[in-house]
């Protein structure tokens, strides 16, 4: 990972004095694909929070046996009570259903490229570019993944070059992140959740 980290730093020094100050970070595959989907339908417009508390209650709801012939047992109305909105369980049972089906095969995901991946799982209702682009990065662990509609990355990758439109600084500097950019993601996402971004105006401002 260092060797990696290394790598991103040298194209990107701005981005290498930050990961200096941050630290390694790396990112970790999840092995249910399929409880990783749900989780991330259920999360969608959620603070991490209440997203959390409400999947906590749909895994004890399935006595911890998430799987698709499980959830397509359910009732909307045992899962509508434990706080998950009509529309979710919609998309819930047809990723279910797609999934129980083979329409979809889960595990035939890791041997698909990127693009693939994303054409596959927004055929499943609810599950659009963005879900799909967080799945390949957080689920498969994909390394070169940049998501360039995400608030959070466009907020950090606006802190840390003062940059004024945060999708056009995605695209300059993906280009410098390439293979890395889920990587160099990770670290933008960083300046957000610790911080940084409310409490100093840019980068620049933080190494005064």
């Amino acid at each position: 990972m260092q060797e990696k980290l290394d790598i991103l730093s040298q194209s990107d020094p701005v981005l290498g004095r930050f990961i200096e100050i941050i630290g390694p970070l790396k990112l970790k595959k999840q092995n249910d694909l399929y409880l990783s989907l749900v989780k991330s339908i259920i999360g969608q417009q959620l603070s991490v929070k209440a997203a959390d508390t409400i999947f906590g209650r749909f895994v004890v709801l399935t006595n911890s046996l998430v799987s698709p012939e499980i959830v397509l047992m359910l009732s909307d109305e045992e899962l509508r009570g434990i706080g998950i909105s009509y529309q979710k369980i919609r998309y819930i049972k047809d990723l279910s259903q797609k999934v129980f089906e083979k329409e979809i095969e889960l595990e035939t995901l890791n041997a698909l490229n990127n693009d693939e991946v994303i054409s596959t799982l927004t055929k499943v209702k609810g599950i659009g570019t963005w879900t799909a682009e967080m799945f390949l990065i957080f689920s498969l662990g994909r390394e070169n993944v940049l998501s360039l509609a995400d608030v959070g990355l466009q907020r950090g990758v606006k802190w840390l070059y003062n940059a004024d439109d945060g999708k056009k600084a995605l695209i300059e500097k993906g280009a410098y992140w390439n293979p890395y950019r889920s990587l160099a993601s990770l670290y933008l996402w960083e300046a957000v959740n610790l911080g940084f971004v409310m409490k100093y105006k840019s980068f620049n401002e933080y190494l005064l």
